[in-house]
């Protein structure tokens, strides 16, 4: 028998024996009543979401992310021509979207610094800090920092990926609530976050410490501390790490047992009320010196509304308030909090805004926005609605080579940036991807400048809710603060806030008003592979 005739009966019999196989077990009725063929069925779906994203679906329609969407963060990125050609592929005639409402003339000229040097910072309008005093009250840099992803949910080289593209880009890195480790001492500032597991910062008994808090801040850059209420993905649940990722360095970092699912409370124990909240966001503040703020989705708007009040006497009050659409989240969760908890960000955010715009306080909190704002569209409605920075996390995970296959909960991440196994995320390198990372944070704030420029102001910040306008495909369109009940003078810092940061952006220019014409080289657009 040759080799062809041998190898021909070697897969029969290999068939052969599946089919044997299906037809006697009773646990799929798939494999009993169609063997063998059942197989090709399963083995079509697990691999779903990387079929449907690459042969099945349009540039526009896939979510979360869009190929389009996909593409100008990789490229991006990649520092490769992220231009699109031959028009937009949006449905204009029948969908209903943003269009920031440029100006024909204007006082404002191109910012000559930023668009000739992209490492230039984009500083926030406001002093983080500064309304309440605070020792170590500082400006953020970059209006684009990385949101909360803890070591575990990712991986050890792509914590110290984003860690070294914030020090290269001059942005902040969010630790999330898993910890801050080794690997996000890189020598990027840090934004400290503390969940209700109080991970990093617990006694024994998992209850809040102080002490070690203290500890650990003063042991690396952290700028700033945030308190986490809830997020986007799984709001009102806490957070979930599974069993499967959670390593013996894991969980010494976090005082837990290695292998076993870290499932964080759904609430606080350090406080179980808004006044409780706000005498521990001064302990912490008095005790670090550092700037104190809470990370919140948004549902039932009394928690809001006494906050507010409380504040008002300016005698205790928080330093930011960070808002997580409902759409975001980059692990595991329940797929009703994913698709039905909390209110999307623009719904959630307008909420919150109005009721401190409605007793004065706006200007007393910097504003976070987080919630797939990595988005040049999507982070300019966010500014218009009142953020003076957005937080991005699952692009910034595109950035150092994320695919969207959504393998995030099951700790099989194939780009090995969502995930324990070491095998896996030894493909990614963390002194490439940091650089991609940086390029992507300046490229998105280059663009955010660049709009604003067009629409008649010096700074993203400084864009209200009557610059942008939800456009209803044929038919018409209203301003955002039509939309959002927003009165004259809400979206915007107040007239000192505005003349300050007027100031800080002409200055950055020694020659303002230059422009430059420079001859843009289209690069080959590579099709997405795994990065």
């Amino acid at each position: 028998m040759d080799a062809k005739k041998t190898s021909a009966a070697l897969a029969a019999a290999a068939t052969a024996g599946l089919a044997a196989q299906d037809l006697l077990q009773t646990k799929h009725a798939l494999r009993h009543n169609f063997p063998v063929v059942a197989r090709a069925r399963y083995a079509l779906e697990a691999i779903g979401p990387e079929l449907r994203q690459y042969i099945v679906t349009s540039n526009d329609e896939e979510r979360p992310f869009s190929r389009d969407q996909r593409r100008w963060v990789y490229s991006s990125a990649k520092g490769e021509n992220n231009y699109f050609g031959f028009g937009t592929d949006n449905d204009v005639e029948n969908s209903t979207y943003p269009i920031v409402r440029h100006r024909t003339f204007s006082q404002v000229t191109p910012s000559a610094s930023l668009h000739a040097d992209p490492t230039s910072p984009l500083p926030v309008a406001k002093v983080m800090g500064g309304p309440r005093g605070r020792r170590h009250a500082f400006r953020p840099n970059s209006v684009v920092n990385v949101s909360a992803m803890s070591f575990g949910s990712l991986s050890q080289p792509a914590i110290k990926a984003i860690n070294q593209g914030a020090k290269l880009a001059g942005f902040m890195h969010n630790t999330g609530e898993g910890g801050l480790s080794e690997h996000h001492r890189q020598g990027g500032d840090l934004l400290l976050q503390i969940g209700t597991g109080y991970f990093g910062c617990r006694d024994a008994e998992g209850n809040f410490d102080l002490d070690k808090l203290c500890a650990v801040v003063d042991s690396a850059p952290v700028k700033a501390i945030e308190i986490k209420l809830s997020q986007g993905a799984k709001p009102g649940l806490g957070g979930h790490l599974p069993g499967a990722k959670v390593t013996a360095e894991i969980a010494q970092i976090r005082g837990v047992e290695e292998g076993k699912d870290v499932i964080s409370p759904s609430r606080h124990t350090a406080f179980t009320t808004v006044d409780e909240m706000l005498d521990f966001v001064e302990k912490v503040a008095e005790a670090t010196g550092r700037p104190v703020g809470i990370k919140s989705a948004v549902g039932d708007l009394g928690f809001w509304e006494e906050l507010a009040e409380l504040m008002q006497d300016g005698q205790r009050g928080v330093d930011f308030i960070t808002i997580d659409g409902g759409e975001g989240g980059t692990g595991a969760a329940p797929l009703v909090f994913s698709d039905s908890v909390a209110y999307p960000f623009r719904v959630g955010f307008t909420e919150v805004y109005r009721i401190f715009a409605a007793k004065g306080l706006t200007d007393r909190v910097t504003w976070i926005g987080s919630g797939k704002l990595g988005l040049p569209e999507n982070a300019l409605v966010a500014f218009a609605l009142g953020c003076d920075m957005v937080h991005v996390a699952r692009e910034a995970m595109l950035a150092i080579g994320c695919i969207q296959a959504q393998k995030c909960h099951t700790d099989k991440c194939p780009a090995g940036v969502a995930t324990q196994d070491k095998w896996l995320a030894r493909g990614l390198d963390p002194q490439d991807k940091s650089v991609r990372l940086a390029r992507y944070v300046q490229t998105l704030r280059r663009d955010l400048l660049k709009v604003s420029e067009a629409a008649g102001v010096d700074h993203p910040a400084l864009l209200g809710p009557r610059d942008v306008d939800i456009v209803e495909g044929s038919t018409g369109h209203r301003s955002l603060a039509e939309i959002y009940g927003y009165e004259e003078g809400w979206g915007v810092p107040g007239p000192e806030i505005t003349a300050e940061i007027t100031r800080i952006m002409r200055s950055l220019d020694e020659d303002p008003g230059t422009d430059e014409v420079v001859e843009a080289r289209p690069a080959p657009v590579e099709e997405e592979e795994q990065r």
